[in-house]
């Protein structure tokens, strides 16, 4: 289930007229069978088993992650490994207080399901990441995203989404927790100023493995078909 150049020569590039060019791959049935399979398995992950991520496994997410597309090939993700007991401990603390006060605006009648959600890995998963965006990189000069500057935020949000990915392939798990305020975990990781919190991630090794999403299990939300948000003009 591996993707296999098209008639490859001897050499994995081509020549044409003295150029280098890489003989694209040509991705078969099985190939796209297991990607398919990837997409569904792929979950939001907070329940962690503690043993720990080998180094090498994270250094490969990470290079993973880098691999992602960005507006101007900029790069603005800026990947923060939380690892002192002290700044976890932070901003566990930020979770708690937020999380506290999106129980309080939850409607009655949700409250109580909302309250024994898990929506979190902090106190297990082994390795957290906090990403951040620099707003005004030199990478990329600018270009695309004079009339769309969101873009660079855009740009991060697909480094976490090809890291969550890569992780779901190798048997690795991913939580993304969102119910924290930047400013506090900027504060907490005493990272530069203009830099912007983009996502707060827990990465290890999962407890239990399904292809539903928890939140869909717990009855909180279900998956909509792709005609309700589907618009054709």
């Amino acid at each position: 289930m591996s993707a296999q150049p098209l008639n490859p020569p001897a050499s994995p590039y081509g020549a044409d007229d003295g150029a280098r060019t890489a003989v694209p791959p040509v991705f078969d049935a099985g190939f796209l069978g297991a990607l398919d399979t990837l997409f569904a398995w792929r979950r939001d992950v907070r329940h962690f088993a503690t043993r720990p991520l080998e180094e090498a496994a994270f250094a490969d997410l990470i290079a993973r992650a880098a691999q992602a597309p960005s507006v101007g090939l900029s790069q603005p993700w800026r990947l923060v490994r939380v690892r002192e007991p002290g700044r976890r401990a932070a901003v566990r603390t930020t979770f708690e207080t937020c999380n506290a006060e999106a129980l309080a605006l939850q409607p009655t009648e949700r409250a109580g399901l909302y309250a024994r959600l898990k929506l979190a890995g902090l106190d297990d998963a082994p390795e957290q990441i906090a990403v951040f965006v620099d707003p005004e990189p030199e990478a990329g000069h600018g270009l695309g995203r004079a009339t769309m500057p969101e873009t660079i935020a855009y740009s991060a949000v697909l480094a976490i989404h090809t890291l969550w990915l890569a992780a779901a392939a190798r048997g690795i798990g991913l939580g993304w927790v969102s119910i924290l305020d930047p400013v506090s975990v900027a504060r907490a990781l005493d990272v530069p100023e203009r830099w912007r919190l983009v996502g707060y991630l827990c990465i290890g090794y999962p407890a239990e493995l399904s292809d539903t999403p928890e939140l869909e299990r717990a009855g909180w939300e279900h998956r909509r078909p792709t005609g309700a948000f589907l618009v054709e003009r």
